[in-house]
């Protein structure tokens, strides 16, 4: 059974997402979300898990390079309680330290969904022998 999963780049201005397939285990920007209040933000995520239907979500967990967390770590884990909560989905936290760091951008780009991506991209990795 192919199953489709989103993945999220949380962040305080911006949300990316990527998705992808159990079958290719592969990942692609699909969009930002360019809001900073909760109303539309899960409005958005709502209209695109209606749309695509996933099985599960990912949600980057950042930490500071030796692992410790931070601020945005525990943003990131509300993030994630939130999405389970409000949508009834398995929700799993992958470490993206250096997500947005492997990106070629140009300054000012927005590379979000390319982070979040890589973040989908390193669980499907990480799970290539559960499907």
């Amino acid at each position: 059974m192919v199953d489709i999963v989103l993945g999220f780049d949380f962040g305080i201005k911006r949300i990316g997402i990527a998705m992808g397939n159990t079958l290719t285990g592969q990942a692609q920007p699909l969009s930002v979300i360019n809001a900073v209040d909760n109303t539309t933000r899960f409005k958005v995520i709502g209209d695109l898990i209606e749309q695509w239907r996933p099985a599960r979500l990912v949600v980057g967990e950042p930490r500071h390079p030796d692992g410790a967390e931070h601020d945005m770590t525990l943003r990131a884990r509300r993030f994630a309680n939130q999405l389970h909560g409000r949508f009834n989905l398995p929700v799993e936290l992958v470490d993206e330290r250096y997500s947005s760091a492997v990106i070629p951008a140009k300054r000012g780009e927005i590379i979000d969904a390319k982070a979040a991506a890589i973040i989908l991209q390193q669980y499907f990795d990480d799970h290539a022998n559960s499907y």
